[in-house]
């Protein structure tokens, strides 16, 4: 994706099942669980480069003995930079007391992080904060081992605010407003009553304050606890905890909005954002790893049992679709074919882009996220070549010369190398002018493989704002003095906010969004706009189940490629030579490619949960009133 978008974070649990012997046993190693989560993390790494975190819990330790373990960073490389926090600590204990070196028990005892459960996380700020106090996971403290609550997840709520006037009105005092608190808080509050009502009942049956403790532990109910604290989320979420004794849990939304993949064996249990990323860390077949069923939580006892329980209630199945076209490592088999569907289904646009000229045409594509779906569109022109070959060859059959038949058979399909991203650039100038200039240079450009008269195609996964297409590649690839730049989106057009997780969540930012509106200037039809704000404002105080989402007729009188040319028009400044267009996927294209993930609000305007209407409705009043602010 040309654009920077950013993507709301990835998360790794590990369990293992046996001893710490067990592992340095056959593995060679005490710290096998470490290095297996360093992998975890860094294969997804492309969910999250704001912020990493890691928390351990040690089973079974006596009082007195440390048993979490949690490091952070928000630096540069904050995944290398926890996990060398991590080693230095251990080398440094056992450097300090060799006796640790060969004794399992000595280690897990004295050396931090050495634990038997674990919970990862790297994150990507969706709205701007990235102090360490943003960074996952989240801790919630207490004497009591059983009231500990390690919290993090890769989700996103349309309802934080009323979530957190329930905390309000319960008598607690959150100390900030935000989703990872405020789920914190309301998993806690019921953790807490849990614990409480269990003790009660345990000393009922004659146990002592101490001999109960372990007894709360057994009986913890974690599915209750989970059913009662998400009753009211709004959002997609795959949200995993971590309780002080050790249970553990992964509970993914009831629209599968947001990915979970789990794995499980006599030695671990492993869940992540991903499926391929454990497919790499414990070498395993695809079919072994599942994914979580909407709805569902996997909990993960002290005892190390694998429990599924459904805490809320599926809704129709709407997998964010932008999983499969950019967000997602594009090394997971189904997701690779898909993206190379996504290219190939598009080319019959490009065709008519060009005027079906593929021998005047150069095919490339930007940035390398894309490569996979320009394999496909490839692999679509060279049907197409291969088409045409067939019907020349059949045209001349009757006085077919070796000649003729070698000139119908050289004809290939031209694909070049023709951006090259430099090395970030720092806009340190604050003149826009001359910064723009920079932006520009951010991509390099293959000179010599272009002529006058050639379409240059490029495929991009996705077009949001259309601000780094107007200022670096449309101008970078107009130095190359192409007859037609051709820019090719593998995914729809992005016209309404997303609020599940993706930093899109301003209407005014989106250049599907911004044509539709000067489309209307142009047509005298502003009105419209004005009409639009006041029955949304109407219903700003509306449940969320009545609000309806009246920015579709903003789009309504336009069809898709109407706004695709005025984006083009858009993209393209005065001093631009060549002639631009812009092709967009279509809807039903994406899902024919896509046909597991069919979440596609952002393109379409259909939220899978009722919060989505609430928050496109504030989006408009908020872009309508000029207010600068997120709208959830």
């Amino acid at each position: 994706m040309s654009d920077a978008l950013k993507h709301e974070c990835g998360i790794a649990v590990l369990r293992l099942k046996k001893p710490l012997s067990y592992y340095k046993e056959k593995y060679g190693s005490t710290f096998y669980p470490i290095q297996k989560m360093y992998l975890l993390m860094e294969k997804q790494h492309n969910r999250g480069q704001d912020g990493a975190g890691l928390a351990s819990i040690k089973l079974d330790m006596e009082p007195g003995e440390r048993y979490i373990s949690r490091v952070r960073s928000n630096k540069a490389q904050p995944i290398q930079d926890i996990f060398m926090q991590v080693n230095g600590r251990i080398n440094e204990e056992l450097l300090e007391h060799p006796e640790y070196v060969n004794n399992v028990d000595l280690q897990k005892k004295h050396i931090p992080y050495l634990g038997e459960v674990f919970l990862g996380h790297v994150r990507y700020g969706t709205f701007g904060k990235n102090n360490i106090e943003s960074v996952h996971p989240f801790l919630r403290q207490n004497n009591w081992m059983h009231r500990n609550l390690i919290v993090a997840g890769n989700f996103n709520l349309t309802n934080v605010r009323e979530l957190f006037q329930d905390l309000v009105s319960l008598g607690q005092h959150p100390k900030e407003m935000s989703d990872t608190i405020t789920v914190m808080e309301k998993i806690g509050h019921f953790l807490d009553d849990e614990v409480t009502d269990l003790y009660y009942k345990i000393k009922e049956e004659g146990y002592s304050k101490r001999a109960a403790s372990p007894k709360i532990g057994e009986r913890l109910d974690v599915a209750r606890i989970l059913r009662r604290a998400s009753k009211n989320w709004d959002g997609g979420f795959a949200m995993a905890g971590m309780i002080g004794h050790g249970d553990a849990f992964v509970l993914r939304d009831p629209a599968g909005i947001r990915p979970a993949f789990y794995y499980e064996n006599d030695e671990i249990v492993v869940v992540t954002s991903e499926r391929p990323v454990i497919q790499t860390a414990f070498n395993v077949p695809f079919e072994d790893i599942k994914e979580l069923d909407p709805g569902k939580a996997i909990i993960i006892r002290k005892d190390a049992s694998v429990h599924f329980e459904q805490i809320l209630e599926p809704l129709p199945l709407k997998a964010c679709s932008f999983e499969r076209v950019y967000f997602s490592r594009g090394n997971d088999a189904e997701i690779y074919q898909e993206r190379k569907d996504l290219g190939k289904l598009i080319f019959p646009e490009v065709l008519k882009a060009i005027d079906n000229d593929t021998d005047n045409s150069v095919f490339s594509y930007i940035p390398n996220t894309s490569e996979t779906s320009f394999y496909g569109m490839v692999e679509g022109a060279q049907d197409f070549l291969n088409q045409r070959k067939i019907a020349d060859i059949l045209k001349h059959k009757e006085a077919l010369s070796e000649a003729k038949l070698q000139e119908i058979l050289s004809v290939k399909l031209r694909t070049e190398k023709i951006a090259v991203k430099d090395a970030k650039l720092r806009t340190f100038i604050t003149d826009d002018s001359s910064r723009d200039d920079l932006v520009a240079h951010v991509y390099d450009v293959t000179y010599g493989v272009i002529k006058p008269t050639d379409n240059l195609v490029i495929i991009d996964d996705s077009i949001v704002r259309g601000t780094t297409l107007k200022k670096s590649i449309i101008r970078m690839l107009d130095r190359l003095n192409p007859k037609q730049i051709v820019v090719v989106s593998a995914a729809p057009q992005v016209r309404y906010p997303d609020c599940y997780g993706i930093d899109m969540a301003k209407l005014e930012g989106l250049i599907a969004f911004q044509a539709a509106i000067e489309l209307l200037k142009e047509r005298n039809l502003l009105s419209l706009v004005d009409d639009v704000y006041t029955r949304s404002k109407a219903q700003e105080n509306f449940a969320d189940s009545d609000i309806i989402n009246y920015v579709k007729e903003i789009y309504a009188p336009f069809t898709d490629n109407e706004i695709s040319d005025k984006i083009a028009e858009m993209v393209k400044d005065s001093e631009i030579k060549s002639n631009v267009k812009v092709v967009f996927q279509t809807i039903d294209n994406l899902h024919i490619a896509c046909p597991k993930n069919l979440g596609d609000w952002y393109f379409t305007g259909n939220y899978p949960t009722v919060g989505g209407n609430r928050v496109v409705n504030r989006a408009f009043i908020n872009y309508y009133e000029g207010r600068d602010e997120k709208p959830y």
